[in-house]
C-alpha cells in the first residue's frame, strides 16, 4: 500500500461520517420529492379533467393557479431532486466503458466528473443566477397571467437546489477517495458512506485491499 493510500485512510473516517449526514437529509429531500410527484400529478389529471369536464357543463373548473402550480412543483421535483438522483447515482451516463472498469477506477472517474464539471458548473450557475433571483425577490416578481402565482420564490429555488447539489457533491468527492484509498470496493459510491463504520475503517485501514 503507498502511502498516499494510507494518509488517506487515516484522514477519511470522519469525513465518512459527515458523508453519511449529507446522504441521510439528501435521501429524506428526495422522498419528499416522491410526495411532490404525487401532488403534481394529481394537479395535472384535474387540469385535463377539469377543462373537458368544464367545456361540457359550460363552466370554467380550471385556472392559472392550478396550472402554474403544476410547473411549479415540477420545477420543484427536478431542481431538488438532481442531488437525490446523483446520491443514487441515477443520472444518465454513456457507460460502454465505465461498466466495465473496476470499481477503483469507477470512483477515479466519477471523482474526476465532480471536481472537473459538477462542481464548476454548480458555482457558474450560482453566480449567473444570484443577481437575477435577487431582483425577482426584491421586486416580489408575480406571474404575468391573470390569477397566476408569484414567480419569485421559484427562481429562489433555483439558488437552493445548486447549494444542496454542491454539497452532495462533496459527499460523492468524499466516497470516491474511501474507494480509491481502499476503504471500500462497492461500485456504487453512495453506499460507501453508510458501509464503513469509522471504528472499522481504523481498525481495518486496509480491508479494500483484501
Amino acid at each position: 500500500m503507498q502511502n498516499w493510500q494510507r494518509w488517506l485512510q487515516q484522514q477519511l473516517p470522519p469525513w465518512l461520517r459527515l458523508a453519511r449526514q449529507i446522504d441521510r437529509w439528501n435521501f429524506r429531500l428526495g422522498q419528499a420529492m416522491g410526495w411532490l410527484v404525487v401532488a403534481m400529478l394529481a394537479i395535472g389529471s384535474w387540469n385535463v379533467i377539469g377543462r373537458y369536464l368544464g367545456r361540457a357543463i359550460g363552466r370554467n373548473l380550471t385556472s392559472n393557479t392550478s396550472i402554474e402550480l403544476q410547473w411549479y412543483l415540477f420545477s420543484g421535483v427536478f431542481l431538488l431532486g438532481a442531488a437525490y438522483t446523483m446520491q443514487r447515482n441515477g443520472h444518465v451516463r454513456v457507460d460502454v466503458f465505465y461498466r466495465n472498469w473496476s470499481p477503483r477506477t469507477q470512483a477515479i472517474a466519477n471523482l474526476a466528473g465532480t471536481v472537473l464539471f459538477l462542481m464548476p458548473f454548480s458555482i457558474l450557475i450560482l453566480v449567473a443566477s444570484w443577481q437575477w433571483t435577487a431582483n425577482a425577490w426584491i421586486v416580489q416578481e408575480l406571474s404575468p397571467d391573470p390569477g397566476g402565482l408569484p414567480r419569485y420564490p421559484i427562481k429562489g429555488l433555483i439558488l437552493i437546489s445548486f447549494v444542496v447539489l454542491i454539497i452532495q457533491g462533496i459527499s460523492e468527492i468524499i466516497k470516491n477517495l474511501a474507494i480509491i484509498a481502499g476503504l471500500g470496493t462497492d461500485p456504487l459510491p453512495q453506499s460507501i458512506a453508510h458501509s464503513i463504520a469509522p471504528s472499522q475503517a481504523s481498525e481495518n485501514p486496509s480491508e479494500g485491499d483484501r
